[in-house]
């Protein structure tokens, strides 16, 4: 793209934030493929791809991890798709939320954006968690024979002891100064993220394939139920096939998951409209394609399947760490891993601080003027980042509430896709009339109505044994969401401006914005 045609394409993507009634704060400088970067990244099939394969193993074995993450994977496509013609319409930061909104009201985008942050919150505190785990059991473990089981021993009132507590501060600390204060460098990180995982994922595929003395693929539709003491005592016993297959579909949901990052930056993206939708779309293709290969190798690479289910949660380490490979090569690909889980987390932070900064724009927020403030030499909202780090950390130190919820951080964030959506399906062509480049067509209401249900799936399944205690946190969330509502929020929170009224009112304010944004910072 030449200077002078993308001088007129950032103009082009001002004008329609300004229709919007907001300002261009933050800098464009992101293009395609860093668009997709972020939510490649936040997917990160070398994150939940690996430390959820027992969810998909552990309940119908080769089967249901096969079959289950293609299944998954589609669905996860089909939300894509319905979120992606809304992003084209409406390419704000603060996506879901603001796509709800528009759509079906203000009441209905409020929750939405709760829902929305819970579910950003818990997928940046449980990547962290995974990374300090993946350090101390493949690196530290592994590679260099170091004994870290007692480490969780040392101050238990904490989830994990104090090394747990240090090192996750320090990682979320780490990535919190870089959405800060480089912006740039962070974004070449997360670009450099979505080369990573591609590059790792094959050549961890190859390795896995590699060490298979024969290539039984028949092994990979063997449906054998390892539910109850068979897998570990990952779920609970059960006899239904149908059951048990539906269990298997959070391992691909459990990963195919946070493609709203792409949405989230769209305010920093050139040529939103087509970008961010191809953003999205891209970004769960290439993690179905990439996890599904990968999974592959993990099934054919185990040589007793009744066995390497009996370890249950352990699955994946015992395979990693028992990969039959050169020092040098286990080196690169379990370092690998770990570093693409921080850079999974990264990506999660920028993605979730841009949600924070466009819901206090709105006024969603307690202290909004503060988390809405955007550095003027940075050109980043220096409050909204600290508030996502601060909140994922403080999730992280007690077990009983952290594993739950972060099981469950799939679940809340797919409820948020499936809320925007569902008011689309009833406003499109009555109050939603105009839309972006990327269209759906006649396939629009149909995948939407695919959306929705299957979100209604999704919190069924997600609340099951041994995650039944998600019941109580959704039903607890539901309660104090209409308390703050009816009792405060209804009154004070302005919503986004909709209708040419409030735009129009906004027009001196958004000049007054951009215009200081090219002042120093004082």
């Amino acid at each position: 793209m030449s200077n002078e045609t993308e001088t007129g394409v950032l103009a082009e993507d001002a004008a329609v934030l300004h229709k919007m009634g907001y300002a261009q704060e933050l800098s464009r400088r992101m293009h395609g493929f860093s668009n997709f970067a972020v939510s490649f990244s936040i997917i990160c099939i070398l994150a939940g791809g690996i430390t959820s394969l027992q969810t998909g193993f552990c309940t119908g074995g080769a089967f249901t991890t096969i079959v289950g993450w293609i299944v998954g994977a589609l669905f996860a496509l089909i939300v894509g798709a319905s979120m992606a013609q809304i992003a084209s319409a409406y390419p704000t930061a603060g996506g879901l939320y603001h796509w709800s909104s528009i759509l079906g009201g203000r009441a209905w985008g409020w929750v939405t954006a709760w829902f929305n942050l819970l579910g950003l919150i818990f997928v940046i505190a449980s990547v962290n968690v995974g990374v300090y785990f993946l350090f101390t059991g493949l690196i530290l473990g592994d590679l260099f024979n170091i004994d870290t089981s007692a480490w969780a021993n040392y101050w238990p009132t904490f989830a994990g002891g104090w090394p747990q507590v240090l090192a996750v501060s320090l990682i979320t600390l780490a990535q919190g100064l870089l959405c800060h204060f480089n912006v740039k460098l962070t974004t070449k990180l997360i670009d450099f993220s979505g080369y990573l995982i591609l590059v790792i994922a094959v050549l961890l595929t190859g390795a896995l394939l590699y060490t298979v003395p024969h290539l039984d693929f028949s092994r990979l539709l063997t449906f054998t139920n390892f539910t109850g003491d068979a897998g570990g005592g990952v779920f609970p016993r059960s006899e239904s096939p149908f059951y048990i297959f539906l269990l298997s579909l959070l391992y691909p949901l459990y990963t195919i998951t946070g493609f709203d990052g792409s949405a989230h930056t769209s305010e920093e993206t050139v040529d939103a409209r087509r970008n961010v939708p191809r953003g999205i779309l891209n970004a769960i293709i290439w993690s179905g394609v990439f996890g599904l290969a990968m999974a592959v190798g993990f099934i054919l690479s185990i040589p007793d399947a009744a066995k390497a289910a009996s370890g249950g949660v352990n699955i994946s380490y015992n395979i990693l760490g028992a990969l039959p490979v050169p020092f040098a090569l286990k080196a690169v690909l379990l370092s690998g891993i770990v570093v693409a889980n921080f850079l999974c987390a990264l990506a999660g932070v920028t993605s979730t601080s841009r949600m924070v900064y466009a819901f206090a724009r709105d006024g969603g927020l307690p202290g909004h003027k503060l988390l809405k403030h955007v550095h003027h030499k940075h050109k980043t909202p220096v409050g909204a980042i600290w508030l996502t780090a601060a909140l994922s950390v403080v999730v992280t130190l007690y077990s009983s509430a952290f594993l739950a919820l972060a099981a469950g951080c799939a679940m809340f964030l797919y409820i948020s896709y499936a809320m925007p959506i569902l008011a689309g399906l009833f406003a499109e062509g009555k109050s939603w009339t105009e839309f972006g480049p990327f269209r759906l067509g006649v396939l629009s209401k149909p995948l939407a109505i695919i959306s929705v249900l299957g979100g209604g799936l999704i919190i069924y399944i997600g609340t099951r044994p041994p995650n039944a205690i998600l019941v109580n946190y959704l039903i607890g969330l539901l309660v104090l969401l209409a308390v703050i509502w009816f009792g405060v929020a209804r009154t004070r929170f302005p919503g986004p401006p909709i209708g040419d009224r409030a735009v129009a009112a906004r027009s001196a304010e958004i000049m007054a914005e951009e215009k200081a944004m090219s002042l120093p910072e004082t």
